[in-house]
């Protein structure tokens, strides 16, 4: 297997040892995404605006290699409150067309923030 590691300055920086995206075997891969700004660092209030940012930041991610959140395969998703599922699905369906991605959707203990997302993409044939 061959793997290799992509990184942007359009999305939040990674804050452990990870990267921000690796491509393998034709998938591309994501780390979990939150809903900072990675200009300013500010985090939207509402579930639905943070789901946006969440993945507009992923949707950086993802161009570093000419791919969109429609090459999407699977996402998963942690919620901190599953109440705000939703506002969330109102949102996060703002960003992808059909056939939908597979999703796992759960509710999770987030650090400050209401959402977090990653996926993986298909990297199409050429």
């Amino acid at each position: 297997m061959s793997k290799t590691a992509f990184h942007t300055t359009n999305a939040p920086q990674p804050a452990g040892p990870y990267s921000q995206g690796v491509m393998a075997n034709g998938f591309f891969y994501t780390a979990g995404f939150g809903p900072q700004d990675p200009a300013t660092g500010a985090v939207p209030e509402s579930v639905g605006d943070q789901t946006r940012q969440v993945l507009r930041n992923v949707g950086a991610v993802l161009a570093e290699q000419g791919l969109t959140l429609d090459d999407s395969v699977k996402t998963t998703v942690h919620l901190a409150d599953l109440a705000d599922f939703a506002e969330f699905n109102e949102a996060y369906k703002e960003f992808f067309s059909e056939p939908y991605p597979v999703r796992t959707t759960v509710g999770s203990q987030l650090a400050n923030i209401l959402v977090e997302i990653d996926v993986v993409a298909a990297v199409p044939q050429a």
